[in-house]
């Protein structure tokens, strides 16, 4: 079966650019690529742990920013492509969360979570696409995540935030595809970081940082449209949300409530 993407194996001076790396998947991934050749721009709203990634990152660059903010965007990509001439893969990373039941819905919850979660996003994306179509190839990877594959408890707003994300990858994958630029939709499970370590419930499969990089990494050296990881896990939730309603909402409440 022939790849969705082009391939990337070689890191050796890839241009990438990490939005959201200071925490988390993104800072796991930032030195990953780092550690395997690839320069490494860093984004995230806080220098100072920005800074703590920059010093394992040869040949990196740290470049604070909030995507929720208007034009920053705009002038973190003039900087990169001043100092590289372009960049050849955009990692957006940047999220939030937050458990939400529907009983405790607020106007301002789902603003948030969409400002950041899909916005953050989107905004980038549209910033960054007419560069890598001037240039004539590069690649958008966006972490969304299982959440978003069905309705869970607690992830009202999050979930949905995802979900938003997911559709947007799939649409920017059929125009983008025939013109020759990547996207990658990457869908983690549970991994260990600042943001899951609010959960006050049993993470199944849970898996650190680092293995989740290597997840994407080699994702990446597939050139696989959706990477998903861990299998164990993300695999039933896959076949779990094929299920009718009736037997979903039976199983999810039994076990995730």
């Amino acid at each position: 079966m022939s790849a969705l993407n082009p391939k990337i194996r070689d890191w050796t001076r890839r241009r990438v650019w990490v939005v959201g790396a200071s925490t988390g998947i993104g800072a796991a991934l930032a030195r990953t690529l780092a550690a395997r050749g690839a320069w490494v721009a860093l984004s995230a709203r806080e220098p100072a742990r920005l800074a703590e990634v920059q010093a394992d990152c040869p040949a990196s660059l740290c470049l604070p920013m909030d995507v929720t903010r208007s034009g920053d965007y705009a002038a973190t990509l003039a900087e990169i492509v001043a100092r590289w001439g372009g960049v050849d893969l955009v990692v957006f990373n940047a999220g939030t969360y937050a458990p939400l039941r529907a009983w405790e819905m607020k106007p301002d919850s789902f603003r948030d979570v969409f400002g950041i979660n899909v916005f953050g996003v989107t905004d980038g994306v549209t910033e960054v696409l007419p560069r890598l179509l001037d240039q004539g190839g590069g690649a958008v990877a966006i972490v969304a995540s299982v959440a978003g594959y069905a309705g869970l408890p607690k992830a009202i707003a999050y979930g949905a935030s995802k979900a938003a994300l997911i559709n947007f990858a799939e649409s920017l994958y059929l125009d983008l595809a025939p013109r020759g630029i990547g996207v990658h939709l990457i869908n983690p499970g549970f991994v260990d970081t600042p943001l899951t370590r609010q959960n006050d419930f049993h993470m199944p499969a849970l898996i650190t940082p680092e293995q989740a990089a290597t997840e994407i990494v080699d994702g990446f050296a597939r050139g696989a449209f959706e990477i998903h990881f861990p299998g164990r896990f993300t695999w039933v939730m896959k076949l779990l949300r094929m299920l009718p309603y009736r037997w979903y909402f039976r199983l999810v409440a039994r076990f995730a409530t």
